[in-house]
């Protein structure tokens, strides 16, 4: 779990990217994710700034660095199913594709109202 001021941080460089201040932001996440190396939500961050920058292949690395902390996020794995579509590997990007259609109807079902929260 991400203490206050690491959340507060990624939110920040998020913000930045949104303002267009795309090199701060990295920089932000960088900083950050050298002391905080096992934070996902950094490194799917910066893998979404850098597939808008169009250099695929440091986002491939930047969310494959989020989906080994965490197989299970859907988010990541539609971030790499866009990637893997940038990058020409159908296979790849129909894999995560299908991986993050999964996620989403596990999540589905566990929210639906014949599967009550305990």
């Amino acid at each position: 779990m991400q203490d206050k001021t690491v959340k507060a941080e990624i939110e920040e460089a998020i913000f930045n990217f949104t303002m267009g201040e795309n090199e701060t932001a990295k920089r932000q996440l960088k900083q950050l994710l050298e002391k905080h190396a096992s934070e996902k939500e950094a490194w799917h961050a910066l893998a979404e700034i850098l597939w808008s920058e169009k250099d695929f292949k440091a986002a491939l690395e930047a969310a494959e660095a989020a989906l080994a902390i965490d197989p299970k996020d859907l988010h990541i794995n539609t971030t790499l199913s866009r990637i893997w579509v940038q990058l020409g590997d159908q296979t790849q990007a129909e894999h995560f594709n299908a991986q993050a259609r999964m996620l989403g109807w596990k999540e589905q079902l566990k929210d639906s109202p014949e599967n009550p929260a305990p």
